[in-house]
């Protein structure tokens, strides 16, 4: 009963990264190499020293459900998107952000496929090192179609469900893997919801067809670090209910949003956002737990885990430590209430 988890990206070591390049380049859609501090001699030893950091510092608090920390991505999206066949090596696209702006993207200039797996070496790394239960991410197929310039599909769904192909590929190479639960980010349902209600769900569909592990859908207003006001509630939410996973998962502490918000997402489980990471001060159990309470007078415990709102990134480690230790304190007290 009340699983706990992360939603994917733990804060990176200050002698990986150039902090003040990770907030002040924004979230990274094409790739970024003058984010690390490391040489590339020393790159992958770097980011497996980084990894288990996230996975002791996760296990450390009690965090059921673990993730790598996406310690060795630019962003959550770029590794993905930048690693796939079809999109230009040498020019970058021009795109939409969540705001309305432009911003840098992948050009798509032809047929969009995987040529290796993408994220499965550093899901073996965190499988063969954790003792906890795990959990990898990758960018759902409607994020990937809408941070795309698309020069060769005839329209937004058929580079979807390009997308979607590769998604599913990339997922069954993880459950053979042996992680545990598959999360599908997709941020920008809710940037973009009239183009979600046309192709996002027969989108997910294929990229989650036939996939046995356990399956998670992310969805968010965005990282708090950039988006400070989320007080507008979702506008893609609701038909989340059919989508074809196991689990939605849906920040709730920063916009604050009321505990009936679950309900509207049944028969799907959910994993709800109990962390503020807008908030420079640490929640404690007790505020951690009447969240979850408030949520349980709308869902089972056994349908409920929870989580921060988002991927922890922008954090000091400190604070996402702190954080972590009181969402798992908050869970307990619930869980030792429900007997």
């Amino acid at each position: 009963m009340i699983t706990t988890t992360v939603m994917g990206s733990y804060p990176q070591p200050r002698w990986l990264v150039h902090e003040e390049r990770l907030l002040g380049d924004g979230v990274a859609r094409v790739r970024n190499e003058g984010l690390w501090k490391v040489s590339a001699d020393d790159f992958d030893e770097a980011i497996e020293a980084a990894t288990l950091v996230a996975i002791a510092d996760q296990q450390h608090a009690g965090v059921d459900i673990i993730t790598d920390g996406e310690v060795g991505r630019e962003s959550y999206f770029n590794h993905f998107a930048c690693s796939l066949g079809g999109v230009s090596r040498t020019e970058i696209g021009v795109g939409v952000n969540r705001r309305g702006g432009q911003a840098d993207v992948p050009l798509v200039e032809g047929e969009i496929h995987r040529e290796f797996p993408i994220e499965l070496a550093a899901a073996k790394f965190l499988v063969a090192n954790a003792t906890h239960r795990t959990k990898v991410t990758v960018p759902g197929p409607f994020t990937l179609s809408q941070l795309a310039d698309n020069r060769h599909y005839a329209d937004q769904r058929a580079l979807a469900l390009a997308y979607a192909a590769v998604v599913n590929e990339e997922l069954r190479d993880l459950a053979a893997a042996g992680v545990d639960l598959l999360q599908l980010d997709e941020p920008y349902l809710q940037a973009n919801s009239s183009a979600a209600a046309e192709i996002a769900l027969e989108a997910l569909g294929v990229a989650t067809a036939g996939i046995t592990a356990e399956t998670c859908l992310h969805t968010c207003y965005g990282y708090a670090a950039y988006v400070k006001d989320k007080s507008d509630g979702y506008p893609f939410l609701d038909p989340l209910a059919e989508a074809p996973v196991d689990w939605v998962a849906i920040e709730s502490a920063q916009p604050d949003l009321p505990g009936s918000t679950v309900a509207r997402l049944a028969p799907r489980k959910v994993v709800l956002g109990v962390i503020d990471l807008g908030r420079e001060t640490v929640e404690t159990s007790d505020e951690v737990a009447a969240r979850i309470r408030r949520a349980l007078e709308h869902i089972a415990p056994e349908n409920l885990a929870v989580s921060p709102d988002c991927g922890m990134k922008y954090l000091p480690r400190e604070r996402a430590q702190a954080k972590l230790a009181a969402m798992c304190a908050g869970a307990a007290i619930v869980r030792s209430e429900l007997g």
